[in-house]
């Protein structure tokens, strides 16, 4: 189905411009640098990108037994870059085979799991999924900038 297609290319984008994003800061310290107005540095928003998609494609799709903790996504500081690509390069391709395998007739079926105590069909879900990561993906860039 096209819809499939299409999030297989727009998450593959979007995790490729993820890698990009995190490998251009001018170092390791940098993506944990706080700067005023921005709540949340460039590392922060990374890990959080990361528990969301582990749980919400790696848990509940590919059986990886990942437990998320949320609060440790906003609280971990100085990890370095290698470890967050190789966080990346963990989750990259079970995304990407979570949609290649999806049967296009389950797309219509609720989610497994509620989110914000809702449900929610697996489209509406991959596609919040994809827009989640298209928008702290631009807070990542954005914070990146400022700091060059």
């Amino acid at each position: 189905m096209s819809t499939l297609k299409d999030l297989i290319s727009l998450y593959d984008r979007d995790l490729k411009s993820l890698r990009n994003e995190i490998e251009s800061y001018l170092d390791d310290a940098s993506v944990w640098k706080k700067t005023p107005g921005i709540s949340n540095p460039g590392g922060n928003v990374f890990l959080h990108l990361m528990g969301n998609l582990n749980t919400f494609f790696g848990a509940v799709y590919a059986n990886t037994g990942y437990v998320r903790d949320r609060p440790l996504e906003f609280s971990a500081t100085g990890i370095p870059r290698a470890k967050l690509l190789a966080m990346l390069d963990e989750i990259h391709p079970i995304v990407l085979q979570v949609l290649g395998d999806f049967p296009a007739e389950n797309l219509s079926k609720i989610y497994p799991i509620k989110i914000f105590d809702e449900e929610k069909t697996v489209s509406y879900i991959f596609i919040h999924l994809e827009t989640h990561l298209a928008y702290h993906l631009g807070q990542i860039n954005y914070h990146r900038r400022i700091l060059s």
